[in-house]
């Protein structure tokens, strides 16, 4: 017998309640057959690949490793998070320009890594972004554009704040 739960997440500012769950359902499978959130992509499924990555409480965690009802009460960001209005965000728009897209498999769990990390390195040099980016897993080609893109953006977020001051 499966044990049922009843859970209430909140995800990209928005809270879902009511949601009935088997207990063993991961993050990742309630994000995408629950909430109907896809743009998290299921990768290898033991937290290895990094395609599954979210935000949680701002912090980039593995959402294949985590079971749905843990993360009860906390900030959820997905990658549908970025875009507002159907307008992509600044590091979008990096990944974009410098081609680190590549198939796109990897690439929401690249942006949430990187989304994460810049926020509490805003400052971040390029070896720590080649470090941090080496965590996740891209079979198309090297990781070259994706530091290119995460520089980039870095980059332009700490010349708008300059600007700001």
């Amino acid at each position: 017998m499966t044990e049922k739960l009843l859970i209430s997440l909140t995800v990209n500012g928005r809270r879902h309640d009511d949601l009935v769950i088997e207990s063993r359902y991961t993050l990742v499978d309630v994000l995408r057959h629950h909430v109907g959130l896809t743009g998290t992509h299921v990768g290898c499924e033991h937290g290895v690949c990094g395609a599954c990555t979210v935000l949680l409480d701002g912090a980039p965690v593995r959402a294949c490793l985590i079971f749905a009802a843990q993360a009860e009460g906390r900030e959820i960001r997905t990658v549908e998070s970025l875009s507002h209005g159907g307008e992509l965000n600044d590091l979008q728009r990096a990944f974009s320009a410098c081609h680190g897209l590549q198939c796109g498999f990897c690439t929401p769990g690249f942006l949430m890594l990187a989304e994460g990390f810049l926020a509490e390195r805003p400052d971040a040099t390029r070896e720590e972004i080649r470090e941090v980016v080496s965590s996740n897993l891209c079979r198309c080609t090297g990781y070259q554009s994706i530091v290119d893109a995460i520089e980039q953006c870095a980059r332009g977020r700490r010349e708008a704040q300059g600007e700001a001051r």
